[in-house]
């Protein structure tokens, strides 16, 4: 049968990171050959017969059965029940990275190995004992998608499945969470549990038993006082490096209202106005890798002059100076259509690893205020915090956590550290085929530009497919103009609409289809190619700069070659480009100054030097995880020392 696992397959493939060593690995790779032992004889066995086994399966792990002793025959039915239910049977990798998930790791697979079908198998054996288990992705459609696509394989076996999805009710909520197997997103969970805590404080209810109680019905509360989530049993995270990673550095947080005053409104759009008469150098420093304005002794004479006579005047003079440098970082260090768009109104973040838009997420200490008034919008309430939780809290307080990915091995050692979960790297089912073409650098973003437009046309007048990573909805608009100019026909995508973008890049393998996007659009969707397209080489994939991680670059390039499919990635840099400025800003400006006006650099070091500052830049993000870290964790101690709740306030 294909996809079984040889003798020597242990030991001539597959890759550890962090704590799992190679004993663990040919561990888990035995109990995929128990796993296949089992498949002849379960494969005769009629619908209901699965359906009895995976009952019986229940009450031994209700009765205490270890989850280790029957995983075998759990996977086992598991993969019977998706070749019944969906049509699909997971190979022998698929069903060691379903392994390597159930023993606290995360599973690093290449894009297009499956992820979504291998988190199935952990996710039925530890819905056994009916204590629930949290499937977590990245947006909302996703979350609906794989609940509706996999539901089929657990309801198969018996299983109840829910999904969370914003703008829910609590009643809707709590019978999601009361399902064996709940989809939602980290955002949604994370801050269902910052209301439920809020809900125990209104009840003056620090026991967690009796409050647990109340999500079963056995209490005595009403369904508002009700928690919605029961307890943290499982948590198994998808695209876990975007999650557990990339989102660490933003705390949930629900705020309480607090409306601004008419003269606190009033400060932000005077200060906004003063930032802008302001000159860069000689009236304020800017610091772009820490995002930061100070003003200079002469920019602080100009503020306190002008704003004598604002409408501000009121302020301290320290805080004045405190509004002025907020704008000036709003101004400088947040650009629209690339950190935010403005939406019906209102700022609206986009995730700077995902180019998603986040509603509801707020910038704290006023920078949310200050970018309302640089887009002349109406200054809403800046949130006392009522209750916050980081992601690391949040996913530390359940008792297994583990994940998948296709990126994840650079941050094995942070995820190990933090998170306490291993990194497995498991083989692809057929060898990856794609091929990396040396980056491009240029020296301005005008030449890069329109360098990456003419290899779109070239590869366009192939017939191949291409498919566009920008950083920012604006570069993606300018280059849409250039090919628009070039009589290319293509698709824009800006990651606003999940469902449509999911839809148009699953359709991006297709001949002669030209796609641009933000980096992540369509992240966890198959792309398929179309008649022909594998004798072009596949699906062709630029990117028109070096991202703040290796793991975006990766995930990018991740959307050719899959399952075996040949494909090509090649990066398009320019010395304008943000990363460069990780070496600092005189530094950077030196290099540009110097190579203004050559046009294509081709010296290899110039490809080391944008690896470089990348590294500095992740080196500067994992700095930022951990101080928030520490920040929270010191915050929490000396709630609990007060006797306080370390969630609320």
């Amino acid at each position: 049968m294909a996809g079984r696992l040889g003798v020597g397959w242990i030991n001539q493939v597959g890759r550890i990171a962090g704590p799992t060593p190679a004993g663990r690995f040919a561990s888990f790779a035995v109990q995929v050959q128990r796993v296949n032992a089992l498949e002849a004889s379960i494969e005769p066995l009629g619908d209901a017969e699965i359906r009895e086994k995976a009952h019986a399966l229940r009450l031994r792990a209700r009765q205490g059965d270890s989850l280790n002793g029957i995983l075998p025959e759990a996977f086992a039915l598991t993969r019977e029940a998706a070749k019944r239910a969906i049509g699909q049977r997971q190979f022998d990798v698929q069903v060691l990275g379903g392994v390597a998930i159930h023993n606290k790791c995360i599973a690093e697979l290449e894009t297009g190995e499956g992820k979504t079908l291998v988190a199935t198998m952990p996710a039925v054996l530890n819905a056994l004992p009916a204590k629930g288990v949290y499937v977590v992705t990245v947006n909302d459609y996703l979350a609906r998608r794989d609940a509706e696509w996999m539901g089929k394989i657990y309801r198969f076996l018996g299983l109840t499945i829910g999904c969370i999805q914003t703008g829910m009710s609590d009643h809707e909520r709590r019978r999601a969470y009361a399902c064996d197997i709940t989809y939602g997103t980290s955002k949604e969970m994370g801050f269902d549990f910052l209301r439920d805590e809020l809900k125990r404080l209104q009840l003056g209810d620090t026991s967690r038993k009796s409050f647990e109680q109340a999500f079963l019905g056995s209490g005595t509360h009403t369904e508002s006082e009700t928690p919605v989530q029961r307890s943290h049993n499982f948590a198994m995270v998808d695209e876990a490096d975007s999650i557990l990673i990339d989102e660490a550095r933003t705390p949930l947080i629900i705020g309480a209202n607090n409306q601004p005053t008419q003269e606190e409104a009033s400060a932000y759009y005077g200060a906004d106005q003063l930032a802008e008469t302001l000159v860069r150098i000689k009236d304020y420093k800017y610091d772009p890798i820490e995002k930061k304005a100070e003003l200079t002794a002469a920019g602080r004479r100009k503020v306190q002059t002008r704003a004598a006579r604002s409408a501000f005047s009121m302020l301290t003079v320290d805080t004045l100076y405190e509004y002025v440098e907020r704008a000036l970082r709003g101004q400088i260090a947040y650009l629209r259509d690339r950190d935010y768009v403005v939406h019906d109104g209102e700022i609206v973040i986009v995730d700077e690893f995902t180019g998603r838009m986040m509603p509801g997420r707020q910038w704290q200490d006023g920078l949310h205020q200050a970018i309302q008034a640089k887009e002349k919008l109406e200054i809403t309430l800046e949130t006392i915090t009522a209750a916050r939780v980081t992601v690391q809290d949040f996913f530390k307080r359940f008792e297994k956590l583990a994940g998948m990915t296709g990126t994840a091995r650079t941050d094995a050692a942070e995820l190990r550290r933090i998170y306490k979960v291993g990194v497995m790297t498991i083989p692809t089912n057929r060898r990856n085929a794609r091929v990396w073409l040396p980056d491009r650098v240029f020296s301005t973003e005008e030449e890069k530009f329109q360098a990456v437009a003419d290899q779109i046309v070239e590869w366009n007048a192939k017939g191949a497919p291409v498919l566009v990573g920008t950083r920012s909805i604006e570069k993606s608009e300018h280059l849409s103009a250039l090919l628009a100019e070039a009589g290319i026909e293509h698709q824009v995508l800006n990651a606003k609409n999940h469902e449509i973008e999911a839809q148009i890049v699953a359709q991006a393998g297709q001949p002669g289809r030209v796609t641009v996007a933000t980096n992540m659009a369509g992240r966890g969707t198959d792309i398929k190619l179309g008649e022909g397209v594998a004798e072009m080489g596949g699906l062709h994939v630029i990117g028109t700069e070096r991202n703040e991680s290796r793991r975006i670059d990766r995930q990018l390039a991740g959307r050719s070659a899959r399952q075996g499919d040949p494909g090509l990635c090649q990066f398009f840099v320019c010395l304008r480009d943000e990363i460069v400025e990780a070496i600092g800003e005189k530094p950077a400006n030196r290099v540009r100054a110097r190579h203004a006006g050559k046009g294509e650099l081709t010296n290899a070091a110039w490809r080391r030097f944008f690896i470089q500052a990348q590294h500095r830049k992740e080196r500067q993000h994992f700095r930022d995880r951990k101080l928030l870290m520490h920040y929270e964790k010191q915050r929490a101690e000396m709630r609990k020392n007060m006797g306080l709740n370390p969630v609320l306030g």
